[in-house]
């Protein structure tokens, strides 16, 4: 998770979770995406809070009875409590802390009943003036609701009906022949926009998960499954970025003698041995490690709060668990070795490029020195690497970089 990234919680309650349920099949954090959708923000939260006030108070200025008045009054109230919760959650969401999403949930429903309340009341009083003014303002509330909480569209229908459903009911009471017709009327709507939410919620979720797809395709590599270049470079940014309170290793390598399994084999057996590298590279490692394969047979890791000599020694157990041999089918097997190179931040740079390029001047130095071998940045290596890249620029892994 970003630093700086807005966090809700999900909803706990039994009836909560199963009016935010964004339908089976969304992943995590899919489902978190659209929790944090159903948040708003608040100057759309103030736009319909606004309107509905304003609506009870005009009406209870034109008809200032204790019914009027007491709607007037659970309106100021509801939307009080909404801003308050949604104030406490969007900055408990900003801190990682739990937020009050249930209680969010509940006054949203609370607030459309309350419209539903003042349409029928407005009905029933047979004053047509006032009765026009609550069911057009519930009216209106009903679109907002469906495209502000498609994402939940248990949620916005249960929120429809009740903003809605009590106009029918207030018909009936209201004994006007004429006003019968929104017997159908009010159903059709109902029925129609409930259904525009669950299609709006289904095209969200594909065009969320299509999005989830492309960014995982450009970021990893999809021989092995781990991050490629540009996914490495943007982690290897995010964690330079972060509080520098401990320090972190970039540990560059590639498989000696790889070449000749290519040649004698062919490629889908070089394919084969580099998916069983990634696979050993991650039980070498803690889970959550950064691994990346740079391309061809060069793979690079950031493994974070170790020492110079914790680093060396993940090196040589990497080494290790590389050279085992690799079985290729039938009586087929084949082995490689590793050369690595390892440079520490903050002692070998401060930036992306500097420390891919002396990871990668001592990973020169290791297979100089007779391959398989784990060799840590020096002095020498870092300022002959860092000359190399101000004179020519970033090449080789760390082309493109910025």
């Amino acid at each position: 998770m970003q630093p700086g990234t807005e966090v809700y919680s999900q909803p706990t309650w039994r009836l909560t979770r199963w009016l935010a349920d964004a339908g089976p099949g969304a992943p995590d954090d899919i489902r978190a995406a659209l929790i944090a959708q159903l948040h708003g923000s608040l100057p759309v939260f103030a736009a319909g809070a606004v309107n509905t006030i304003a609506v009870a108070t005009v009406i209870a200025l034109r008809q200032p009875t204790a019914l009027f008045v007491a709607w007037l009054i659970a309106e100021l109230a509801i939307c009080t409590a909404r801003l308050v919760v949604l104030i406490i959650a969007h900055r408990a969401a900003r801190a990682h802390r739990k937020t009050p999403t249930d209680l969010h949930l509940v006054l949203a429903v609370a607030w459309s009943c309350s419209v539903g309340f003042g349409a029928v009341a407005s009905i029933v009083s047979g004053d047509w003036v006032v009765a026009m003014l609550a069911c057009l303002s519930a009216a209106a509330m009903v679109g907002g609701i469906c495209f502000r909480n498609f994402g939940a569209p248990r949620l916005a229908g249960t929120m429809i009906l009740c903003s809605l459903g009590p106009i029918v009911p207030g018909v009936a009471l209201a004994h006007e022949p004429m006003l019968y017709v929104v017997f159908l009327q009010v159903p059709m709507y109902l029925a129609a926009m409930t259904a525009a939410a669950f299609r709006l919620n289904r095209m969200l979720i594909a065009t969320m998960r299509a999005e989830r797809e492309n960014s995982h395709r450009a970021h990893h590599d999809a021989l092995t499954g781990l991050l490629n270049r540009a996914g490495f470079v943007e982690a290897l940014g995010t964690r330079l970025a972060a509080p520098a309170d401990r320090r972190f290793a970039v540990m560059f390598f590639d498989l000696d003698n790889f070449k000749p399994i290519n040649d004698t084999f062919g490629h889908a057996a070089g394919d084969d041995v580099l998916k069983a590298v990634a696979a050993r590279v991650r039980r070498v490692f803690p889970d959550g490690t950064v691994v990346a394969r740079m391309g061809g047979d060069e793979f690079v890791v950031l493994l974070d709060g170790v020492t110079p000599e914790t680093a060396q020694e993940m090196g040589h157990r990497l080494i290790a668990e590389v050279a085992a041999s690799y079985e290729l089918g039938g009586e087929l097997r084949a082995s490689v070795g590793a050369s690595v190179g390892i440079a520490m931040s903050p002692d070998h740079g401060a930036d992306v490029a500097e420390l891919l390029a002396v990871a990668d001047a001592a990973l020169y130095e290791a297979k100089s020195g007779g391959k398989s071998r784990c060799c840590l940045a020096s002095v020498e290596t870092n300022l002959a690497a860092l000359r190399r890249l101000q004179q020519n620029g970033p090449k080789g892994p760390i082309a493109g970089v910025a």
